[in-house]
C-alpha cells in the first residue's frame, strides 16, 4: 500500500482566500491538474491528501502563496505556473524568488520571477562575464539592468556602461537627418527607457552628463579599457565574430560584462552572428557563465510566451521537413 500524508494548512486571518483560488477557483484548478494529491478548500483551510512529496510540495507552494496574498500581492495564473516551474526545479523554491530582490525603486521592489531568472542573477553574482540568450520578454536586459543600478547604488562599481550594436536597417546612417547622436539614439533608446524604469530620470540625466552612467554604440568601445565597471552588452546577435571580440577584450580590473540576446531575432544584413557558437569558444572558462532562457521564462504578456512557443515549434518541424527531404534526396 503506498504510503499518504494528510495535512492541513491555515491561513493567517490577514488573507483572503478568494485571491488565493481565484476567481472561480480557476488559480486551484491549474494547481490541482499539476498533482495527484487531493487538494480540498474549506474557508481558510486547505486539506492535503496523497503522496508525501506532493503533499510536501504543495504545502510549500500554499504558504507561499499565503505569503503573497498577506503582502499585498494579487497572484494570477502566470505566478502560479512560474512557482509550479519552480517546484519542478529541486534546486529552487517560490520563497527564492520572493527573497530575492534585486533592486527597491519607489516602493516596488525588482526580482526574479522565475527558476531561469533566479539562475541568470546568480550566475552574474558569481561570475565576471555572464551571457543571458533566449526569447524576447524574459528580462534578460532588465534584470542585468537592475543588477547594475544596484552594483552602482552599493558603491561595486564605479559606473555604468551600456551598449548595443548599430545595426541599420535599410537605410545608411550617413543619409540619415540630424547629428551622430540623433542618428544614434534610436538605436539605444531602450536602454534608457530600462534605466529610467528603475531609477529617478532627473538623476539619472545627471549621471549621464557626469559619465557615471554611458549609453553608446558598441563601435565607440573599440580601442578601450573598461575598469571598474559594470557593462552590459545588449541586442548581442547583431554583432559579427570580429565585434564581440573586440568587446570582450575590453574587460578591466574590477568590472564585470553581462551580453544579452537572442540568436532567432538576427538583424545582421550579411556574416556570421558572433553570440552564434561563443559557448562553444568560451564555455569551459572559469568566471564566464551561460544561461539559456526559454518560453517559461517570458513574464510579458500571456500572448508572448504562446507565440514564442510557436515559433519554436514552427522552427523544429522546419527543420525535422529538411532533414526528411534530405533522406528522401539520398534515396
Amino acid at each position: 500500500m503506498t504510503d499518504s500524508t494528510h495535512i492541513t494548512l491555515t491561513a493567517p486571518p490577514t488573507v483572503n482566500m478568494a485571491l488565493v483560488v481565484g476567481a472561480g477557483d480557476c488559480l486551484l484548478h491549474i494547481i490541482e491538474e499539476a498533482f495527484d494529491a487531493r487538494i480540498t478548500v474549506r474557508g481558510d483551510s486547505v486539506v492535503l491528501e496523497g503522496d508525501p512529496v506532493e503533499v510536501q510540495s504543495l504545502m510549500a507552494l500554499f504558504s507561499e502563496l499565503f505569503k503573497f496574498v498577506e503582502g499585498g500581492g494579487t497572484p494570477d495564473q502566470g505566478f502560479i505556473q512560474h512557482a509550479l516551474d519552480l517546484l519542478r526545479t529541486a534546486e529552487f523554491t517560490p520563497s527564492m524568488l520572493r527573497e530575492d530582490i534585486l533592486l527597491t525603486y519607489r516602493g516596488r521592489a525588482i526580482r526574479p520571477k522565475t527558476a531561469g531568472q533566479k539562475h541568470y542573477v546568480d550566475a552574474i553574482r558569481k561570475n565576471t562575464i555572464t551571457f543571458g540568450i533566449g526569447p524576447a520578454g524574459t528580462g534578460k536586459t532588465y534584470l542585468a539592468m537592475a543588477m547594475a543600478v544596484a552594483a552602482l547604488k552599493r558603491k561595486e562599481v564605479g559606473r555604468i556602461i551600456l551598449t548595443r550594436p548599430v545595426v541599420e536597417a535599410g537605410e545608411n546612417l550617413g543619409f540619415l537627418p540630424g547629428s551622430l547622436n540623433e542618428k544614434v539614439d534610436p538605436y539605444i533608446r531602450p536602454l534608457y527607457d530600462a534605466l529610467f524604469d528603475m531609477t529617478d530620470m532627473e538623476r539619472a540625466q545627471q549621471l549621464i552628463e557626469s559619465n557615471v552612467i554611458e549609453i553608446a554604440p558598441l563601435a565607440f568601445m573599440r580601442g578601450r579599457t573598461l575598469n571598474d565597471s559594470f557593462v552590459i552588452l545588449d541586442e548581442a546577435q547583431n554583432t559579427t565574430p570580429e565585434q564581440m571580440k573586440m568587446f570582450l577584450t575590453r574587460l578591466g580590473f574590477g568590472s564585470k560584462m553581462v551580453i544579452t540576446g537572442d540568436i532567432t531575432q538576427l538583424d545582421l544584413p550579411r556574416g556570421v552572428s558572433g553570440l552564434k557558437g561563443i559557448e562553444d569558444i568560451l564555455g569551459d572558462i572559469e568566471g564566464v557563465s551561460f544561461c539559456r532562457f526559454s518560453g517559461k521564462d517570458v513574464v510579458r504578456h500571456s500572448l508572448v510566451a504562446a507565440i514564442v512557443s510557436a515559433y519554436d515549434r514552427a522552427q523544429a518541424d522546419a527543420m525535422q521537413k529538411k532533414g526528411s527531404n534530405g533522406r528522401s534526396n539520398q534515396l
